[in-house]
């Protein structure tokens, strides 16, 4: 008989569907036990702090920035994170996974698939879709992850501050911001700041909804 302890997971709010049916999909599973379920995500900090769940399912759709998810992972470095998007692209899961998520999927996942990734996220094991594989194509290379110094920068271009009001905030040279916009620019795959707000523009812009 396995006696191993079934691993706690807290659903956040999800559109219908979908919510019924990741509910449906993990009560199937003797190994996993739901902790709370159908959380509107501005509660999904203090259920995170209450009931400590191992694994926390997130819609990528209810963030109004991925920096929710950096400071998700930085207060509850317990919970493992995995975010549910529409169609992701590598660069917002590599995104993701910069700013602390332990995996990213579709939401159009296979069900066998979503059990196996929160069964991985649990002992902290990161999972990305397989997009190339699924067409038979060679897996390649995503983004770069962020560096820590790059999340700080992104974060402030996402408030539209200038490379000097950035340089100011993080006591740095206004040369050191534009190296660090640059490297955001080429692990994000984009080139205009334009294309960066597009990227992580909040929802409601109908990609991650």
């Amino acid at each position: 008989m396995d006696a191993r302890e079934p691993v706690s997971v807290a659903i956040a709010r999800f559109e219908d569907l979908v919510g019924h049916g990741l509910r449906a999909l993990l009560s199937g599973d003797p190994y996993l036990r739901i902790v709370a379920d159908d959380v509107p995500h501005e509660e999904l900090p203090r259920v995170l702090d209450t009931a400590v769940p191992r694994v926390a399912i997130v819609n990528f759709g209810s963030l109004r920035s991925p920096i929710e998810v950096r400071d998700m992972h930085t207060s509850h470095p317990r919970t493992r994170l995995v975010v549910l998007a529409n169609h992701p692209s590598p660069s917002e899961c590599n995104q993701m996974l910069a700013f602390g998520a332990t995996a990213c999927l579709s939401k159009e996942t296979e069900a066998r698939d979503i059990l196996n990734a929160i069964h991985l996220a649990s002992r902290g094991l990161h999972v990305l879709p397989r997009t190339a594989r699924e067409f038979g194509l060679s897996e390649p290379p995503g983004p770069e992850l962020l560096t820590p110094r790059e999340a700080d920068v992104l974060e402030l271009l996402q408030q539209g501050q200038s490379n000097a009001q950035i340089a100011m905030a993080l006591n740095v040279g206004v040369e050191t911001v534009r190296t660090h916009a640059r490297n955001i620019y080429r692990k994000l795959g984009v080139k205009t700041r334009r294309e960066l707000a597009t990227l992580t523009a909040a929802p409601g812009d109908g990609r991650g909804a």
